[in-house]
């Protein structure tokens, strides 16, 4: 193990003399770190003793600059034992500046990620949204964990951040916290923000996570095709709660409503607008409105269940582990061999929705997006699309060069 260094030592500022006086400097040195300060008194070059460190003689003077010089490095003593106490890297200017009350001691890692996350706090309700808030929350926690598992402390200096500390921040949560590529990308994202703006805004010289990139490596969304839908709409079933699950999920199949939003959905958010039943609502985790068409198939499910409703739900009492658990089982007596979650439905909708003409801005606006580029992960442009429209677009070709021939040919 490497032995710690630390010293303090006085000495009088030649170069800063005048009239034969000079002032007194300090300096502490820790592991081949330096941090210089005023000490903040002066004294005549004939009084100070440069092999000593201090005043020579026993003049009232000598003993008074002693005494002082004395209680600044006890109290410089006292900061280095206090941050040695919590951090495993301590600078001489850490000590300097915790000596002279300069950004309260340090900037820790865990301290700045709890004072940008009240900060988003204050503005959730505004123009940020109470989910990312407490996704930031859980990644804080989990830098905690890691720092506790991996480095035994409560926090720590960011000033001991090396690339190395997100890359194996990454590992712990693949291979302790058991989170997948998507969810790890993410929490390395807001750590490595923190950083970034630490850095930006001067508090650690450098940005030690600069260089590191790590990709969310999404996978494709899965999602009903319109026969597998099909297939899904006129099964039979034998359980009446599997019945429900698929009448929900196709009502969700439609509507392009995620389970919260079905789950919230009150009859007064159903009105009529000429002469059409229109679903005209906020999406519960964005707050971005939004508004659908309720189709026929929608419109005889809502039917079927209205004796059923209560405090105005239109589907009172859902409770999502109790629906989407056995949502697999539902889909695989349907004879459909597919992963799917009950917000695969919103995917088929825009999938379905693109297939059949449907523009992906009003796509975009029925799942109630805030930004196209959403849309565009949602909706899978299928082979089918793909040939519609390259048909569509060789008839148009046809059109305007049927006659024209290629010279030679």
């Amino acid at each position: 193990m490497t032995r710690s260094t630390f010293r303090v030592l006085f000495y009088a500022n030649g170069s800063k003399e005048k009239n034969g006086i000079v002032p007194i400097m300090g300096r502490v040195t820790i592991n081949g770190t330096v941090a210089q300060f005023s000490c903040k008194r002066s004294i005549p070059k004939t009084l100070w003793d440069a092999k000593g460190n201090r005043a020579k003689g026993k003049s009232v003077e000598a003993r008074e600059t002693n005494l002082a010089l004395d209680n600044i490095k006890a109290q410089i003593i006292k900061h280095y034992q206090h941050i040695s106490d919590r951090e495993a890297f301590v600078t001489a200017e850490m000590v300097r500046n915790a000596y002279q009350g300069i950004g309260g001691e340090y900037e820790t890692l865990l301290k700045a990620f709890d004072r940008e996350n009240e900060v988003f706090k204050k503005r959730v309700g505004k123009d940020r949204k109470l989910a990312t808030y407490q996704s930031r929350v859980v990644a804080r926690n989990y830098v905690a964990a890691f720092i506790k598992s991996f480095y035994k402390r409560s926090d720590m200096s960011m000033l001991e951040l090396t690339p190395d500390f997100i890359k194996e921040f990454a590992v712990y949560l693949s291979t302790e916290a058991g989170l997948r590529n998507g969810t790890i990308w993410e929490k390395c994202m807001w750590l490595k923000g923190v950083v970034m703006r630490a850095h930006f805004n001067g508090l650690i010289p450098r940005n030690p996570f600069a260089q590191f990139h790590i990709s969310p490596n999404v996978k494709e969304r899965e999602f009903l095709t319109e026969d597998e839908l099909k297939a899904v709409m006129t099964h039979e079933f034998t359980d009446p709660k599997l019945a429900y699950i698929r009448d929900l999920f196709v009502f969700a199949s439609f509507t392009a409503l995620s389970f919260v939003d079905i789950k919230e959905l009150t009859t007064d958010r159903i009105v009529e607008v000429n002469g059409e039943k229109w679903i005209v609502s906020k999406r519960h985790k964005t707050g971005v409105p939004f508004q659908v068409k309720l189709l026929d198939i929608p419109l005889q499910i809502i039917e079927r269940y209205r004796p059923y409703q209560k405090n105005n739900l239109v589907f009172p009492n859902l409770n999502y582990w109790s629906i989407c658990k056995p949502l697999k089982k539902m889909i695989l007596e349907c004879g459909v061999n597919k992963s799917i979650s009950f917000h695969c439905s919103r995917h088929g909708f825009a999938t379905l929705a693109l297939c059949k003409g449907m523009p992906i801005e009003s796509v975009s606006r029925v799942l109630g997006h805030t930004n196209i580029k959403t849309t565009q992960i949602y909706a899978k442009i299928t082979t089918q699309k793909l040939d519609n429209d390259l048909t569509a677009f060789g008839n148009q070709l046809s059109k305007s060069f049927g006659d024209i021939k290629v010279a030679g040919i």
